[in-house]
């Protein structure tokens, strides 16, 4: 343990899994005794009341008050100093003539000096007065709300009587559209206004605000960011958990405001059902621009003859979200409650919740609205000066890297140039100059990177076969050149498809006039009912079978599919303009051009860590299951900030050492060595080895075992080989068997089944004593799913799950890790990328079923390669000074029915 732990500067003695990293130090001026940090010390009392995540934010938010506290004391000692100033000024010396005539050149300098010095002392008081009254306002404000009902009701009256308002106006419309029907159709008609780009001004950079009105006096929206601390982590089941937690905390008064995508906090039904992220976030920016945008030239010029249809969002209230945003500072509330809030006082919760950022001390958030740059930008986060945590970070690296990663299909960028062009051709007299040079760069990339791929646009993709398949890869700098894209400015490309929602325009037009129109070439009878014929007019020709089916809109697994595969290709052209040595760009050439994909993979993912690093006071990264920890300072941290940075910290496990029973297994029951290659896992005699060890430790461990397999691939083929034997029967007989599902949708009815058979065998009893979960490394439940108490007294870990090294991706990280890392402990970078990827995986696992303090369970590593020294120093600390290395099964089964009967007699003397 270091010095600066055994101090405690970071934390006291943890009693639930963690490891923890402060990668910045505070400046020096908030330093105390020499430490490098200045977070409070956490008594043991709050881990072992909530664990790891909460003790982490106690400890912070203990040293957010105390940080206000001094700096309110400096802010009065400043004011006070300055108020004497003006009393000693008040009061001539009588020396002070007299040491006017003394001086010289020296003391003019020095009056210049002394000038500037109270100029800025002044400047700086001027400040500390300014952000005093707009603390005083604001916690006035907040207390007044927290102790005044009235305000609520006023408020929800306020709210009816705009309702009324409303339904009277909708009426009064419905009356008139009765008397004016010929009006009325041309109306709808002109509701294909919506869908023409706006005029683009490329070379101005617009300051766009939040939609408010110039001439608001209330300024409260843009007062300064208070001191705060920003806390993610990698779902949003997971930070309600958490705000939970705060909630019955001694810091339940404490401003928290948790933040989300529109997706979970729209309260919008119109937009809610679009359910693509993309969707709702284009439609949402596009109806607040409807609300506050001018009338174009066209439309004040027709009048009322002319009438636009623009969809406004009701829920895009200034007033009403100032008040949820009062309310939301006002008492601790998770998402769940926010939506709810933001349905009663018909407020937008995801701008609601954005607004009440700068007043907030403690800020929760999913990852990846902390970690993408420009998602970040748009929330109104800002890390100058902060404390940053993030919570549940083992796999931060491969969150980071897939976030700035992108990949599209054949079908995507033929289907999206077919739309495109169509959308030229219907509008093209109505688009401004700059937007139809942007949409002809936009076809000719579409058309280039369909070209690299090995296909012609303008055929159809599924009828396009791949002369050489197979995968390649280039840095970005080579395929732009190859791709003949070099000239072309992408960063403007890129602002144009955010600014113009040129995606979204599409996906209206697709919309409108998706499956079932025709244009045909008469003029006179126009008539649209569908993409795919209009199509065929565009593409007359000797070939019109050439024309390309696209489908506006699939759903697969219940998920809608985006109409507008634009949407997916702003991403890749986004990951283009990444610095050429930072990724690649692979080509996976396939059967067909729409099969075949392009993918843009991130290589340094330090790059946009760096950004969060550089920006915050201090980060802690921490997670229960975070070793080997020799990824995150080689891949995030080397690369922004020196070694003598980083403070790493670990701790135990909160239960006792007897709790606990870590195996690793070397030899099966007929003394066959047990190594789950990939060159041997397949043979029958060693899946044969493995049942029988299955088969005996059901015997003598209560409740439920979870088996993890390598891949569903391998855990689907010992299945069948065992069904097959006959072996599964035998199993059958003392627990009942459970498969991991492949989708999302049906793990929690599996874990509800699994659950309720083990509860049912330990009432009743009889020759089923349990349940066995055959489970996947890397799956839905080999992380977030808790096997606690009978859910899982045995997790057994079938081999070693490395990853695939012959994939293209891996061996690219592991060539540019070897070409830009040191090697460490005489080994390669790509050698300890991959035995760390495995061991992650296999540490994320294992660590399911010990849950709380009196838990119980054994740990089985099926494989005598976690016997290395290399191997088993990568293991948990907890659970590495408890592991036993069995080389035979004997041994090992021994030691497992002793630990069970003795775990089984404790709990029935407990239970008595």
């Amino acid at each position: 343990m270091s010095e600066d732990v055994e101090q405690g500067t970071l934390l006291s003695p943890i009693t639930s899994p963690c490891q923890g990293w402060m990668m910045r130090s505070f400046p020096t001026h908030q330093k105390q005794s020499g430490r490098p940090m200045l977070l409070s010390d956490i008594s043991s009392f709050l881990y072992c009341m909530w664990g790891k995540s909460l003790s982490l934010i106690c400890g912070a938010l203990s040293w957010l008050r105390d940080f206000e506290e001094k700096k309110k004391q400096e802010e009065a000692r400043l004011l006070a100093d300055e108020h004497n100033g003006q009393d000693k000024q008040q009061q001539p010396t009588s020396c002070s003539a007299e040491a006017s005539n003394c001086q010289g050149s020296a003391g003019e300098l020095d009056w210049i000096t002394e000038f500037m010095q109270k100029k800025e002392e002044q400047a700086m008081v001027d400040r500390l007065k300014e952000e005093q009254i707009r603390r005083k306002k604001r916690e006035d404000r907040l207390e007044k709300i927290r102790h005044n009902v009235q305000l609520k009701y006023a408020s929800k009256r306020k709210r009816l009587e705009d309702d009324e308002t409303q339904r009277l106006l909708q009426l009064s419309k419905e009356i008139l559209s009765t008397e004016l029907g010929s009006d009325v159709l041309e109306q709808l008609d002109h509701e294909e206004e919506e869908l023409i780009l706006a005029e683009y001004e490329s070379d101005e950079e617009k300051k766009v605000g939040l939609g408010l009105d110039e001439d608001d006096d209330d300024d409260d929206l843009e007062e300064e960011h208070v001191t705060k601390i920003y806390y993610c982590s990698r779902t949003h089941s997971q930070l309600a958990q958490f705000v939970h937690e705060v909630q019955k905390s001694p810091f339940d008064e404490i401003r928290l405001v948790s933040l989300g995508s529109r997706q979970n906090l729209c309260v919008n039904e119109e937009v809610r059902h679009l359910g693509a992220v993309q969707l709702i976030n284009d439609r949402c920016v596009e109806m607040q621009k409807n609300k506050h945008g001018k009338k174009s030239e066209g439309e004040e010029s027709e009048g009322k003859k002319r009438r636009v249809s623009r969809a406004v969002c009701p829920f895009y209230s200034y007033e009403q979200m100032q008040f949820l945003r009062d309310e939301v500072l006002v008492k601790v509330k998770d998402i769940e409650q926010l939506v709810a809030l933001g349905k009663e006082t018909k407020a937008c919760p995801y701008y609601g919740s954005r607004y009440a950022i700068p007043a907030a001390q403690l800020v929760v958030l999913p990852y990846q609205m902390l970690l993408h740059e420009s998602t970040r930008c748009a929330s109104g986060i800002k890390l100058k000066d902060q404390v940053v945590i993030i919570d549940e970070a083992h796999n931060l690296i491969d969150t980071i890297t897939c976030i700035y990663s992108a990949e599209v299909c054949g079908s995507q960028l033929c289907c999206a140039h077919s739309q495109l062009l169509q959308y030229m051709e219907r509008y093209r007299k109505r688009l401004k100059a700059k937007n139809l040079m942007y949409i002809k760069q936009i076809l000719y990339l579409l058309e280039r990177f369909v070209s690299i791929l090995g296909g012609n646009v303008n055929q159809n993709p599924n009828a396009q076969s791949i002369s050489q398949a197979g995968t390649e890869l280039k840095s970005i700098n080579d395929f732009l050149f190859q791709s003949q894209i070099d000239n072309i400015n992408l960063f403007k490309v890129q602002r144009y498809c955010e600014k113009s929602l040129i995606s979204r325009k599409l996906f209206g037009f697709v919309e409108r006039y998706g499956a079932t129109s025709v244009v045909k070439a008469n003029k006179e009878k126009q008539k649209m009912a569908g993409l795919q014929n209009f199509l065929l007019t565009l593409h007359q020709g000797p070939d019109k079978e050439a024309a390309i089916q696209c489908h506006p809109v699939e759903v697969e697994d219940g998920q809608p599919k985006m109409a507008s595969p634009l949407m997916q290709i702003e991403g890749f052209l986004s990951a283009l303009t990444n610095a050429n040595q930072d990724g690649r760009v692979i080509l996976n050439r396939q059967g067909t051009v729409a099969q075949s994909s392009l993918k843009f993979l991130l290589l340094n993912p330090a790059v946009h860590f760096a950004k969060v690093l550089k920006e915050c006071r201090a980060a802690i990264i921490a997670g229960g299951t975070m070793q080997p920890v020799s990824d995150f300072r080689e891949q995030l941290l080397s690369c922004a900030i020196g070694a003598d940075r980083v403070v790493e910290f670990s701790c135990g496990h909160v239960i006792p050492p007897d709790n606990i029973l870590p195996i690793i297994l070397c030899s099966g029951p007929s003394n066959q060595q047990l190594e789950f290659t990939y060159q041997k896992r397949d043979l029958p005699q060693m899946m044969d080895e493995m049942g029988r060890i299955l088969g005996n430790l059901c015997n003598v461990v209560p409740g439920g075992v979870v088996c993890f397999f390598p891949s569903y691939e391998y855990e689907k083929q010992v299945y069948t080989h065992w069904e097959r034997t006959g072996l599964l029967t035998r199993l059958a007989t003392k627990k009942k068997i459970f498969q991991e599902p492949k989708r999302a949708n049906q793990v929690e009815q599996v874990l509800a089944e699994y659950a309720k058979c083990i509860k049912r065998c330990s009432q009743v009893g009889g020759h089923v004593t349990g349940a066995l979960l055959f489970s996947v490394v890397g799956g839905k439940m080999s992380e977030g799913i808790n096997f606690s108490d009978d859910l899982g007294r045995c997790v057994v870990m079938v081999g070693m799950p490395y990853p695939n090294v012959k994939s293209p991706e891996l061996q690219e990280k592991m060539a540019y890790l070897d070409k830009t890392m040191p090697r460490t402990a005489g080994q390669p970078p790509s050698k300890m990328l991959i035995e760390n990827l495995c061991m992650k995986a296999v540490n994320q696992s294992i660590g399911r079923a010990i849950r709380h303090q009196k838990d119980f369970a054994s740990i089985l590593l099926v494989d005598h390669r976690y016997a290395r020294p290399s191997v088993f120093n990568k293991l948990p600390q907890w659970i590495k000074e408890r592991t036993e290395i069995k080389p035979t099964f004997g041994l090992a089964f021994a030691a497992l029915r002793k630990f069970h009967q003795e775990k089984k007699s404790c709990y029935r003397s407990e239970a008595s």
